[in-house]
Order: structure tokens, then sequence, then C-alpha cells
């Protein structure tokens, strides 16, 4: 095992009084590490909010943006590592994975116990749950995971409450629901602020930005779009991220935030559901304040539960498409879920990289058919209700 500079022998018990000196060196050493980036982050933060910002300080305050969002990516890391590996281990199951964020006592549990075949403890006080909770949702076929995890408190991003592993579970989802209830509306923003803190994009799409590594040359920015950061700036920032010699080529009007973002291994973009829990603990509730685009419900009445199952459903991107044997009349016997924007050719490579390889044609009926049977190429994009039949 390897930290930093030093050599960790390999075959040393765990219960040797040698092993224990190590473990408490090696803990040292992290929290060490931990104590330098915090001070380099508070230097660099420091200077940021000193620096008058114009043209001129453009690309020096680029580049610190730059280095900032590389240290805070490596203090999670660290962080991580801090806490002796003791993170939660997950098998994703499914047509997809829903993970439940939310502060404590917000529901959760009710909620998962609700909606899957899940048993997670339930009780009117903080940290209920202290693992993941799977529970697997059914809903229009389609078999959906729900994992609860532990509360998530502010200050998550910093290990807090066990903040960084709930993290990790997070970043690995295909949808979070981000929950709280009635009384602390207000988290719903504070909560969003701690995953994009920690690296991870709600409702928005990758920058538009290609990478093309060289081994010389140095960097050569191609865009048909008026940006308004400088090509200096640019340039600036991907050296901070260690490219060095690359074509870069730009597909859309970047902000410096999306910039650092294009060039960060670090980043994850997700879809998000925002949910207010427990609407029926207070009758006056305004529905049409400032959180009127989230989901209420009453997890433990059982309010609002289809609307939510309906939302996850549409936020995925979810479709049913059915197969049709080639014995078979066109009916909905065999149904497949799948995304908008997929085609016949995903069709058949979900069924198996086998059965896919020689086909070319399908027949489809139902939604999609000009006529019943009609006969297209594996390029045609399925649709809600679809029936097929591969040729």
């Amino acid at each position: 095992m390897r930290l930093g500079r030093i050599e960790l022998p390999q075959l040393v018990p765990k219960t040797s009084a040698l092993s224990v000196r190590l473990q408490a060196q090696i803990q040292g050493i992290i929290i060490a590490q931990m104590s330098d980036l915090g001070q380099q982050i508070e230097t660099i933060e420091k200077e940021i909010r000193e620096t008058p910002y114009h043209k001129g300080t453009e690309h020096h305050i680029g580049k610190l943006r730059a280095r900032l969002a590389k240290l805070n990516d490596k203090e999670l890391e660290t962080g991580t590592k801090k806490g002796g590996g003791g993170g939660y281990a997950v098998r994703k199951e499914g047509d997809a994975t829903v993970v439940l964020i939310g502060p404590p006592s917000a529901g959760k549990s009710t909620l998962i116990n609700k909606i899957t075949n899940a048993e997670s403890k339930v009780a009117p006080y903080a940290f209920t749950t202290v693992s993941v909770i799977p529970g697997m949702l059914k809903y229009k076929d389609a078999y959906i995971q729900i994992l609860d995890v532990p509360g998530l408190i502010e200050g998550a991003r910093e290990g807090r409450g066990r903040g960084k592993e709930v993290l990790s579970v997070a970043r690995a989802a295909d949808l979070l629901l981000i929950m709280t209830e009635v009384e602390k509306a207000a988290l719903l923003p504070k909560m969003a602020i701690e995953l994009e803190a920690a690296g991870i994009r709600i409702d928005k799409t990758a920058p538009n930005v290609k990478v093309e590594k060289k081994v010389s040359g140095g960097l050569i920015i191609h865009t048909n779009i008026s940006q308004e950061i400088s090509k200096e700036t640019i340039k600036e920032v991907a050296i901070e991220f260690g490219i060095k010699n690359a074509e870069i080529t730009i597909n859309e009007k970047l902000t410096l935030n999306r910039l650092i973002d294009a060039f960060s291994p670090n980043r994850v973009y997700l879809p998000a559901i925002f949910v207010i829990n427990k609407i029926d603990l207070d009758s006056h509730y305004n529905k049409t304040d400032k959180y009127a685009e989230s989901l209420r419900i009453s997890a433990e009445r059982g309010e609002g539960i289809e609307d939510l199952k309906e939302a996850v459903w549409k936020k995925l991107g979810f479709i049913r498409v059915y197969l049709v044997r080639p014995d078979e009349e066109p009916g909905s016997d065999n149904p497949m879920i799948m995304k908008k924007g997929q085609t016949l050719k995903n069709l058949a490579e979900k069924i198996g990289s086998e059965f896919a390889s020689d086909k070319k044609l399908a027949r489809i009926w139902n939604t999609g058919a000009r006529f019943p049977g009609q006969e297209v190429s594996l390029s045609t994009l399925v649709q809600e209700g679809m029936q097929v039949r591969f040729a």
C-alpha cells in the first residue's frame, strides 16, 4: 500500500502493535493532508474575493477557480480515505436506480416502505437510517430500485453525518429524489448546494465541449460561438486540469463555471425531483410559494404517491415497447423498458449482443407504424406502446 511517499508493509497483522502505530501514522498523514488542502482552499478563496474582476484579471481568476475546483475534488477524495474505506457498497438492480436524498426525519423511510418492498426503520428522531436500505418499486412493468440513505446535512461534502458516503451513492444514481418535510422546505435549495459542491449537477446537461488530446502542438481552440471568456482564460483553465496539448472544440456559449465543468472528471449530471413530505401536518401550507415546482406528498397517508410514481417514470424518460415472437400475434405480453431517444437497435442489444448481431430489420405494429406489420430499419426510434418483431 502506498500513501504519499511512505511504503507500508503488506504482511503486518492488523492486530499487531506495529500495525496499530502504522494506522495511527496513516490517519495523522491524511488529517495533515486535509489541513493543507483546507489552507490552500482558504487562501485561493481569499485571493478570488480580493481580486477585482475585469478583462485584465479574467484569466487569472479563471486559473484560480479551476485550481479551487481541483482542490475541492481532492478534498472530497481525501476525506473518503479518512473514513477508512467504510463506504456503502450497493449493487444496482432493475431498470434504474433512484436515491432518496433528504435531511434526517424527512420521512424517507416511510416513503420507501410505502412504495417498495423495503423494510426501512421508521422513528420520530434523526438518523434512524444508518446504512443504505434498498427497495424495489414496480411501476408500469418497470422495476425501479429505490435507495434510502442516511440523512443529508449541511457540511456533508466535508464528511459530516457520513455525508461523503451518502454523496458517493447519490453520484451513481439514475435519478435523485430530493426530499424534505413541509416545515423544513427551505432546506431544498441548501441540499442542492451540497450536491452541487460535490460535483453533482442537477437537471443540467454536460457542457458541449470536445477535447481531442494530442502529443504536442499546444492548445488550439475552435468555436463558432462568440464567447465572453477569452481564449487565454480557456487555455489557462485547461492547463490547470493537465490539458496541455489538445484541440478543444466549444459548441455552446460558456460561463466560467461551465468551462471548469467541461474539464473536470469529477462532474456527474443527474435529473432530480424535489419532494415536500408531511403536507398533512400543515393545513395552511401555501402551494403557490417559491417551491411550487416541487411535488407535495404525505407518505404517511399515501397522498400524492401515484403522482410521485408517474413523475419518476417521466423523469427517467421511460417508455414501454412489446416484443412479438415469430409465432405470436402482436400484443402486450412481453414488455421491455426503454428510454426516449433509443432505437430498435438499442432494443435488440438489450435482449442480447448475440441476438442483435445478425438483426437488420424489424416489423412494427401499433404506435409508430404507418400500417400493421410495417418493415423498418433498426435506426427507427422506439415509441411508447410500439410492438416489435425482429426479422
